[in-house]
């Protein structure tokens, strides 16, 4: 079982690498190929709109196929648009390209947590999930690294993307691992009731994915159009990256311990310093690469803390859907995001970008303070925080798994 287990994480593990590859290079390609500046925002928000749809109809999909053959599927479309993107180079194709992509990595990631979440035992599910969500972390910064030796103005990057996503198809179609059951979709929670029960994590959800959708969708292309060298951008996208898996453990432990409002305040606030202070800063590497660790380790704690303190304020029974609804939000932010930060970047360079992000950040502290004075903090329930990424799907926050139960006929099956 730990060999199957550990089949399913090292195949996303090489997903997530070329996905984290395919991000910076989408943005380099963008600003060679000098789109009109509102395409090249769709361009790069299009993959984030094919996500946050996979997200809503995935699930529909492997109940009908099944695991093994939605994974291959969902590997299939993507390495299909994949190759097709250097065959047809403009900005319709790829905004179209780009949204399939992101559909089935989408496809993909759920596919993989579902089953993960189905095959772990109860007593080591929590410890899986961290190793996977550590894997997925070094992958994103490892994909960073292809960057330096590679020619973004051929197909090879392409073919490299293709090939690590054929590899990880061949590994999990022929794994012995027996795909779970089938089982019902879980209930929908509608969008009034979470923003009622939890009106700052489903804001910051929001503005969390408008900062790291213009993050690293835009700042890898400004680099290079000013000319930076791959090595130094790779450098520093891999540095941000790290520094959001450094900060993961310690944020952690204080929003387990004080009220996750106060700390997400207190998270918008330190990033918004930093990404001021990286318009201040000399640009230097001594000086810019200790800012980005920081800057990374703010922002990628910022998801999973209101992810967390949603479950706080909403009943354990409604753990998947609550998480399924809150990438959804954050869908939003991230489509966005990219769209807000090109049209800034077109008129105030890379400053307008950053100056965004701060205020974005510091809207997010004052909600999460301002709400933190007028409501009491809730108990904290059961689960505590938990190393995420907005890849991580519903079935990863399932405690008891979301494929335990036995699956309902259709006819029985709740709507949608």
């Amino acid at each position: 079982m730990r060999a199957q287990i550990g089949t399913l994480i090292l195949a996303t593990s090489g997903i997530q690498i070329a996905n984290s590859f395919f991000t910076t290079l989408i943005s380099l390609r963008v600003a060679i190929e000098d789109f009109e500046a509102t395409m090249a925002g769709l361009v790069l928000s299009s993959y984030f709109a094919g996500y946050t749809l996979g997200a809503v109809r995935s699930g529909r999909i492997i109940e009908r196929i099944g695991h093994i053959r939605a994974y291959a599927a969902f590997a299939a479309v993507v390495i299909a648009a994949t190759a097709l993107m250097p065959l047809l180079v403009g900005a319709l194709p790829w905004l179209v390209l780009r949204a399939v992509v992101g559909f089935g990595c989408a496809g993909l990631f759920i596919t993989t947590e579902s089953w993960l979440s189905a095959k772990a035992q109860p007593a080591e599910r929590g410890r899986v999930f961290s190793v996977y969500m550590v894997g997925v972390f070094l992958a994103l910064a490892m994909g960073q690294l292809l960057v330096v030796r590679a020619n973004i103005e051929t197909a090879a990057p392409f073919n490299v993307i293709v090939a690590l996503f054929a590899v990880a198809l061949v590994m999990v179609t022929t794994t012995r691992a027996e795909p779970p059951a089938r089982a019902a979709a879980p209930a929908m929670l509608p969008y009034g009731q979470l923003t009622r029960a939890a009106p700052v994590a489903v804001i910051g959800c929001v503005l969390a994915g408008l900062i790291r959708g213009a993050f690293y969708t835009l700042v890898p292309a400004w680099m290079q159009d000013r000319g930076i060298p791959r090595m130094t951008i790779a450098l520093f996208m891999l540095v941000t990256v790290l520094g959001g898996l450094a900060f993961q453990v310690p944020v952690g432990r204080l929003s387990d311990r004080f009220d996750r409002r106060i700390v997400l305040a207190v998270l918008g606030l330190g990033f918004a310093g930093i990404a001021i202070a990286l318009v201040l800063l000399p640009r230097s590497l001594p000086a810019v690469l200790p800012a980005a660790a920081l800057l990374g380790g703010f922002m990628s704690t910022l998801y999973p803390v209101c992810i967390a303190h949603a479950h706080d304020r909403m009943s354990a029974d409604r753990v998947v859907e609550v998480s399924g609804r809150m990438i959804l939000v954050s869908g939003l932010g991230l489509v966005f995001g990219p769209l807000i930060g090109w049209s800034l970047m077109a008129r105030f360079k890379i400053d307008g970008v950053f100056y965004f992000m701060a205020a974005t950040a510091l809207l997010l502290a004052f909600v999460a303070a301002g709400r933190s004075l007028t409501t009491a903090s809730p108990k904290h329930r059961e689960r505590p925080f938990e190393i995420l990424t907005p890849e991580a799907l519903p079935f990863a926050h399932d405690p008891v798994g979301a494929f335990d139960e036995p699956a309902l006929p259709r006819t029985e099956r709740p709507s949608p």
